[in-house]
C-alpha cells in the first residue's frame, strides 16, 4: 500500500505530526460512523493503525466489506470517511479504492462534491470504485463531478451498466483534460457503447483505456477505433509509415501528450495503451464476417500511423488468420516508417509462423537495447 515517510524529525519523546494527525483522523472518523450508525471498516483501521506504528503517511484509502459480516451487523459505508477527510482537512490521501459496496445516492454526492472541490479540499488524483452497485443517478452525479475533478485514474472494474448509465460516464469524459487512465473491465459493455466511447476518447485526454472482458465485438470495436484512426491517420499524411519521419517536426499527435499548461492536457485522441483482450471479436456470423473485415481495416490504419499507441492487447479474440497477416504486414509498414515500437498481443490460434512474427516486430530490437546500454555506460563513465 503506497506510503511515505514522514522524515526522521521526531523530537524524543514526542510523537511525529504525522501520527497525532493520523490518531486524530481515526478518532473522528469513528465517531462519524457511530453517528450515521454505520460500521468502521476493518480496512481503514488497520490501515491508520499501521501508519501511525510506523509512523507513515496514509495515502490510499481502501473501503470494503467483510466477506463475513452477518446481515444484522451494520453496513460499512463511504460517508463516514468522506465526512473525516473534510472535517480533518486531510490533504495527504491520493487514492480512495472501494469494493463491492452499495453506494446511495447520498454518498455519492458527497463524494461528487468532494471531488468537484479539487485542490482546494480534495487530495485525490485516483478513484476505484470496483463490483459496486450504482444507480443512474448516482453515475449521472459522478460523470457532472469528472469534468470538474482533479482525477487522473477512475476504474470502474466489474460495475455492470446499462446503456443510461455508461452514457454518465462518457459524458463526463469529454473535453477532460486531466484525467490519463480509464479502466472499464467486465462492466458488461456491447456493440452500442463502443462508437459512443470512441467519441469521448478524441475529446479527452485520456492515454490508458481498459476494456477487457466486455462484449463490444467486432462493430463496438470499430466504433471504438474508426474516430481515432482516422485522425491519427490525417496527422500521419504527409508522414506515412512507410518513410521515416521527420525528426525536426514530430506529429502533433506525440506533442500533444508532452504539452502541459497546470497539469492538463489537450484534447485528444493520446491513447497509448488499449486493452481489448476478451471482447468477442471474431468473425462469427454473415454480418460479423464484414465488421471483422472492417475492423482489420482500421484497426492496420491505427497500427501504421499512431505515434503515440504503444500497447495493444487483442488476446482472446479469435481475429483469424487473414486479420492476423494484415496485423503483421501494418507492424512491418510501422517498423519501416520508424516509429516508436508497438507490443501487439494477439491470440495463438493463428498459425506459429504468423504468431511469431507478430511478436518479433513487436518488441524492442537488441540493436536499439544495446547501444541504449552502451550511451548508459558512456554517461558513466564520463561522470
Amino acid at each position: 500500500m503506497p506510503r511515505e515517510r514522514e522524515g526522521n524529525r521526531k523530537t524524543k519523546g514526542a510523537p511525529l505530526p504525522i501520527v497525532t494527525t493520523l490518531q486524530k483522523f481515526l478518532k473522528t472518523y469513528e465517531k462519524h460512523c457511530a453517528q450515521t450508525q454505520t460500521s468502521v471498516c476493518p480496512a481503514i483501521k488497520r490501515d491508520l493503525k499501521t501508519s501511525i506504528n510506523n509512523e507513515q503517511i496514509l495515502s490510499k484509502f481502501v473501503l470494503v466489506r467483510p466477506d463475513d459480516s452477518p446481515p444484522s451487523i451494520l453496513p460499512v459505508s463511504l460517508e463516514p470517511l468522506l465526512m473525516t477527510v473534510q472535517d480533518e482537512c486531510y490533504m495527504l490521501g491520493r487514492e480512495i479504492s472501494i469494493w463491492g459496496l452499495q453506494l446511495s445516492n447520498p454518498e455519492v454526492a458527497r463524494l461528487a462534491s468532494l471531488l468537484e472541490s479539487k485542490g482546494r479540499a480534495c487530495p485525490f488524483t485516483t478513484l476505484k470504485l470496483m463490483d459496486c452497485r450504482i444507480d443512474a443517478w448516482s453515475l449521472g452525479r459522478l460523470g457532472t463531478a469528472l469534468q470538474f475533478s482533479s482525477l487522473r485514474s477512475l476504474v470502474l472494474d466489474y460495475c455492470k451498466f446499462g446503456n443510461e448509465e455508461i452514457e454518465s460516464v462518457f459524458s463526463g469524459l469529454e473535453n477532460n483534460q486531466r484525467l490519463r487512465d480509464l479502466s472499464l473491465r467486465f462492466c458488461g459493455l456491447g456493440p452500442q457503447s463502443g462508437p459512443r466511447l470512441g467519441s469521448a476518447m478524441c475529446q479527452s485526454a485520456v492515454r490508458e483505456l481498459h476494456l477487457d472482458g466486455n462484449y463490444l465485438q467486432c462493430s463496438g470495436a470499430l466504433g471504438l477505433l474508426r474516430p481515432i484512426a482516422e485522425y491519427v491517420e490525417m496527422q500521419g499524411k504527409d508522414q506515412p509509415a512507410t518513410a521515416p519521419p521527420d525528426t525536426r517536426n514530430p506529429p502533433q499527435p506525440f506533442q500533444g501528450i508532452k504539452k502541459k499548461i497546470k497539469d492538463l492536457t489537450e484534447a485528444g485522441p493520446w491513447l497509448v495503451k488499449l486493452y481489448l483482450a476478451d471482447n468477442g471479436i471474431d468473425g462469427k456470423g454473415k454480418e460479423e464476417e464484414n465488421s471483422l473485415l472492417e475492423f482489420t481495416q482500421i484497426l492496420t490504419r491505427l497500427i501504421r500511423y499512431s505515434t503515440h499507441l504503444r500497447e495493444l492487447d487483442l488476446g482472446n479474440n479469435v481475429l483469424g488468420e487473414a486479420a492476423a497477416a494484415d496485423i503483421l504486414e501494418a507492424l512491418r509498414a510501422r517498423k519501416t516508417g520508424k516509429l516508436p515500437v508497438l507490443k501487439i498481443t494477439v491470440t495463438p490460434q493463428i498459425s506459429s509462423d504468423t504468431f511469431r512474427s507478430i511478436w518479433e516486430n513487436s518488441k524492442k530490437s537488441s540493436i536499439t537495447r544495446k547501444k541504449k546500454e552502451k550511451s548508459m555506460l558512456l554517461d558513466t563513465c564520463a561522470g
